[in-house]
């Protein structure tokens, strides 16, 4: 278990499982806890002892986006573990490819991200709730460079920093491109701090599902998730095998969230194959959510006005806290 896992287990106890493709398992009694932490209630802000994005111990450092290649040439990816939001997309085929967000006061030890690929209009948006951020990937569509070059981030592709990247040569070509994360964030400093984009952590609330493991599928990808109470957090399987990293071990979070998001096609039109038109997940709107943590699974909403907004996540009505460590994404298609 990474040390942040470890960190957020020691934050709060655990206990029992989820699914969209739900299997329950028996009851538990879950332990009697108050909340350990929060994000501050004011957009944008949030408690500098305090990770907005975590709910871990810590001051907020700056944010580096990198878009992860997620097919099966490109597994075991490297440190994915150590980031602090990680967002799962379908791609072209239903595929799934992964934007993993970084905060530069814990990256991964080994120095490295990868293997990197090219970006996806699904991105933007979702970047746009955390400031103008350093955004790694590795080329796009020719159409979609011009609306790249004017978005609300730093590029800092291979186009405009090389020196940040290098091959491995053990692996087939393009699923072999790493970044170095300390050089990119040297190069492109001005790059946004860490803020609220409408996590909340704390105690679970009453009202959860106990349930043994959870799947959410994409048409051509799925990722299944099984509680592990030894390491309060969820294992996390892809397309029905064990994910794991080359410098983390078994891919595991103590939070998963199943956001649901009304999966459509580019609004720009864009085709990354010819006749058919990409694939485009809205995070703008609102929908429903399920979110796993604590052996439990809680049914409600997510919600998000605009580009610039946090996404709120709610159950019965109140924010859903989530439980403090690594929180994944996964963006379902309903």
């Amino acid at each position: 278990m990474r040390s942040r896992a470890r960190a957020a287990a020691a934050l709060t106890c655990c206990a029992a499982a989820l699914s969209v493709t739900a299997a329950c398992g028996h009851s538990h009694n879950k332990p009697s806890t108050t909340p350990v932490t929060s994000t501050a209630s004011t957009p944008g802000a949030a408690p500098s002892n305090i990770s907005p994005l975590t709910g871990l111990p810590g001051p907020a450092g700056k944010i580096l986006a990198v878009k992860i290649d997620n097919i099966v040439y490109a597994r075991p990816q490297t440190g994915l573990a150590a980031a602090d939001v990680v967002y799962a997309i379908e791609v072209e085929g239903g595929l799934s490819r992964f934007l993993a967000v970084y905060d530069a006061n814990h990256l991964p030890a080994g120095g490295k991200i990868g293997p990197v690929r090219s970006a996806r209009e699904s991105d933007l948006p979702i970047l746009e709730q955390y400031g103008k951020v350093d955004f790694a990937y590795s080329g796009a569509l020719s159409v979609f460079l011009p609306v790249l070059a004017s978005a609300n981030i730093f590029n800092t592709s291979p186009d405009q920093d090389a020196a940040a990247y290098s091959r491995d040569d053990s692996r087939i070509a393009p699923y072999n491109e790493y970044l170095n994360p300390t050089k990119v964030l040297a190069d492109f400093p001005s790059t946004a701090a860490a803020k609220d984009i409408g996590f909340r952590f704390g105690a679970a609330p009453a009202g959860g599902v106990p349930t043994a493991t959870a799947t959410a599928r994409m048409p051509s990808a799925s990722f299944t998730f099984t509680w592990d109470a030894d390491k309060s957090e969820y294992l996390i399987d892809m397309d029905g095998k064990t994910a794991s990293t080359t410098d983390g071990g078994p891919l595991g979070a103590p939070t998963i969230v199943l956001q649901k998001v009304a999966e459509t096609t580019s609004p720009r039109g864009f085709h990354d194959v010819p006749d058919q038109l990409s694939p485009y997940a809205p995070t703008v709107g609102s929908g429903q959510a399920v979110v796993l943590r604590d052996g439990d699974s809680y049914t409600g909403a997510w919600s998000r006005p605009n580009d610039a907004s946090p996404t709120s996540f709610t159950f019965n009505g109140q924010p859903m806290p989530f439980h403090p460590g690594q929180v994944w994404i996964v963006l379902t298609p309903q």
